[in-house]
């Protein structure tokens, strides 16, 4: 999954490249383009919680990796004029460790906590009064001579963020005053992203090579910004440096992304349930196992956007491909699968 190009989760990059993807995040609402009822109701909260001179509510984000849930946390922070503190819920470790996150905090900061899903459970049960009563109950010493200490916390906000929001416990769920979810965005809103990319880039791009890569973009930012920085380089060796329909297309061949932004893992994916199952429906368990992937790894990663563009679809019994599929593929397509003449 780290090697795909299309892989909407965060890659460990070079340094060079993480500052790359940092200097490319929008920093205000006027400059992220998508997610426009999202931002309607951040704003209006924002706004709110300025005019009352209170922190804002905490936040939850969801949704498929890559559409921006950190960099909506930024801009969330550079709107209400706070600081913000990043982690991860992998990081924290141990009741100790969120301990000296919320201490060290100021008031009206934003502690952003990504994979929220993946904290210790004794971490959530410390992490429960800091967020509904801003009290922290740590306990002092061991056995007999324990004792509990109640400190008292800056008023801070927390925005969590997840691909799995019901593995969330319902206690730490309920807890946030927000809970939003990020959608697929739309193609004229991905090449609008990767126009402003290579402005900031420096790199010429003609408009329908733009319109190419956001079709192939598989509605992901990240993924569009990824694609960019591949066809740039593209371009510099094999060309000008300017972007245009004859590279990209000889770039992303190359790259092995096709015109629905599938590259050969997902095809294999579709093809083992096209030819080992007769298009399924087969159980996502024998999914894995076929692929040699995780379970978590399909639902998180292939199955979201397979589903959106309507070659993948779950039923109670597993997972089936479609008629655009097999049309998609250039594959005959089974009896079963043809619709019935009256």
């Amino acid at each position: 999954m780290i090697d795909r190009i299309v892989n909407a989760g965060a890659e460990p990059d070079e340094p060079q490249e993480v500052e790359l993807e940092v200097t490319l995040r929008p920093r205000d609402f006027a400059s992220y383009t998508g997610q426009e009822r999202l931002k309607q109701n951040l704003k209006l909260s924002i706004e709110a919680a300025k005019k009352r001179g209170e922190p804002l509510d905490h936040v939850l984000l969801h949704g498929p990796p890559g559409l921006g849930k950190t960099t909506m946390a930024s801009v969330i922070a550079n709107e209400m004029g706070a600081q913000i503190r990043i982690t991860s819920g992998p990081a924290i470790e141990r009741a100790g460790d969120l301990a000296s996150l919320l201490t060290n905090l100021q008031d009206g900061d934003i502690l952003f906590i990504d994979e929220i899903h993946r904290l210790n459970r004794n971490v959530e049960e410390v992490l429960y009064s800091a967020m509904e009563d801003f009290k922290l109950d740590i306990m002092l010493g061991k056995g007999p001579s324990a004792r509990s200490l109640r400190l008292d916390l800056p008023k801070f906000t927390i925005i969590g963020a997840t691909t799995r929001t019901g593995t969330l416990a319902a206690p730490l769920r309920d807890r946030f005053g927000m809970i939003h979810r990020l959608e697929f965005y739309k193609p004229n809103e991905i090449q609008q992203i990767i126009e402003r990319a290579a402005t900031i880039l420096n790199v010429e791009i003609h408009k329908d090579a733009a319109e190419e890569l956001s079709r192939r973009s598989r509605l992901t930012p990240r993924i569009a910004n990824r694609l960019l920085k591949r066809v740039r380089d593209y371009a510099d060796v094999n060309g000008d440096g300017i972007i245009d329909t004859t590279l990209s297309y000889k770039a992303l061949e190359l790259l092995d992304v096709d015109e629905l932004g599938l590259d050969t893992a997902d095809r294999m994916l579709l093809e083992a349930i096209i030819d080992r199952y007769d298009g399924g429906p087969v159980g996502v368990e024998t999914l894995a196992a076929v692929t040699a992937e995780e379970r978590s790894t399909i639902e998180d990663f292939y199955e979201p956007y397979l589903m959106q563009i309507g070659l993948l679809e779950r039923t109670p019994r597993g997972r089936k491909v479609t008629a655009k599929t097999y049309q998609h593929l250039g594959r005959k397509q089974s009896p079963a699968m043809q619709p019935e003449l009256l």
